[in-house]
């Protein structure tokens, strides 16, 4: 299991288009990857489970990843978080 810390850039923040192309992207994983804000965690395939951590614009997000592929899945949501998740 490997985590790493990174800003919400999108103008947005995690509104429903935003997490549907996050649960997009994590579902390409088989990794189980999870997204916390606080002590609230969610998983990262799970529109009402992201939707609920009420994510704004600069909110600081640990994205949590575990299983076969977690470095890989960890790295490319971090460079799509990082991009505005526009990518």
């Amino acid at each position: 299991m490997i985590a790493k810390e990174v800003t919400i850039l999108s103008k947005t923040g995690l509104e429903s288009k935003m997490a549907a192309r996050l649960i997009q992207k994590a579902s390409s994983y088989e990794s189980n990857i999870w997204i916390q804000k606080g002590e609230r965690k969610a998983n990262a395939k799970s529109l009402l489970g992201l939707l609920s951590l009420g994510i704004s614009p600069g909110d600081k997000i640990t994205i949590i990843t575990d299983g076969r592929d977690e470095a890989t899945a960890l790295n490319e949501l971090e460079a799509f978080a990082n991009s505005g998740m526009t990518e």
